[in-house]
């Protein structure tokens, strides 16, 4: 079960993967109960054609459609060597956070997307601003890969490819050997640059929350 004040959808929603150890209503009791406490929308973060997904219909809940990131996401994964160009540097710069999670960056912000132990902003700057950015973090040989932006005015001149090759470099002199990254399911122009760059749809996921809150 996570809270962090609302920030990103995964990091405040309980994970439903492995055996809960009671029944998934009471489960699902529980991380309402925490939810709550956090003052947080209760929400369940479910693997697509998992075997506990009947279980949480049937408990009542419903896929949350009005999620802001879409109700259904894809995992993609793929080997770093296939893109790998050049090396990322890891710049924590106003302009990373301007760009990636708003004007006005809180705590809880920096936390969830700072605190890992191998970290890196990577970021494109252009007369002084950064026009393109995006977060990795490596666990082990994993190098995860997140909160890819592109200004608008900067899109369609290889940006994301640009950086994502930057900072697959980065990965793999941190030991890395193969990414994972989330993307929703309807923006089919980020999919299709990372099939491009050798990436696979590995699962599926959505979110539930309770029809009646």
């Amino acid at each position: 079960m996570r809270a962090a004040d609302g920030f990103t959808g995964r990091a405040n929603s309980t994970l439903t993967c492995g055996d809960p150890g009671m029944p998934i209503p009471e489960a699902l009791a529980v991380a309402e109960g925490f939810a709550r406490e956090h003052g947080i929308k209760p929400t369940a973060h479910v693997v697509i054609g998992s075997s506990c997904e009947p279980a949480i219909r049937d408990a009542g809940w419903i896929v949350d459609l009005d999620h802001p990131g879409g109700a259904e996401s894809v995992v993609m994964t793929g080997p770093l060597e296939k893109f790998a160009d050049g090396e990322a540097e890891s710049r924590d710069l106003p302009g990373w956070w301007e760009l990636t999670a708003g004007s006005e960056v809180s705590a809880v912000q920096r936390h969830v997307l700072g605190s890992s132990e191998v970290v890196c902003f990577g970021s494109l700057s252009e007369d002084g601003t950064v026009v393109a950015a995006v977060r990795g973090a490596v666990v082990e040989d994993v190098l995860h890969v997140a909160r890819l932006a592109v200004r608008p005015s900067h899109r369609r001149r290889g940006l994301a490819r640009q950086l994502m090759g930057e900072l697959a470099g980065w990965g793999l002199k941190q030991g890395a050997t193969t990414c994972v990254l989330q993307v929703a399911e309807h923006n089919s122009a980020a999919i299709g640059l990372y099939t491009e760059l050798g990436c696979a749809e590995h699962h599926r996921y959505r979110y539930w929350v309770p029809a009646v809150s």
